[in-house]
């Protein structure tokens, strides 16, 4: 079945980095598009970074530019979310989401959490 395990959530302080992953199984990994979701308390999901497939187009939101990048490495199953100059608001339940068409969000983690604080 479908799985999408991620890890490298934490509390870290403003400033801080963080790698977030997410091992994928159970689906054919580099012909899906990948994604970054998240979920602050209190606000709606909202899109944070997507790759696709073979890793050549990304996007990001507007409030990461600069400061995360996603990368993939297909040959591992793996996503990944580089984190930079973190800062509170940037506090959130973390989602890996894999879908097979660039604009849709199939299947889903179950989250990790990311806390930035003194």
């Amino acid at each position: 079945q479908v799985q999408l395990v991620e890890s490298g959530g934490g509390l870290v302080q403003p400033g801080g980095s963080l790698r977030l992953s997410c091992v994928a199984s159970g689906f054919p990994f580099s012909t899906y598009a990948m994604s970054w979701h998240r979920q602050a308390p209190g606000k709606e999901r909202e899109l944070v970074a997507k790759i696709t497939g073979a890793g050549g187009g990304r996007n990001y939101a507007d409030s990461v530019k600069g400061r995360f990048t996603i990368s993939r490495d297909n040959a591992k199953n793996t996503v990944y979310l580089q984190m930079n100059s973190l800062k509170p608001e940037d506090t959130a339940v973390y989602y890996c989401v894999a879908g097979i068409l660039y604009r849709t969000y199939d299947y889903w983690g179950q989250g990790t959490q990311v806390a930035v604080s003194l």
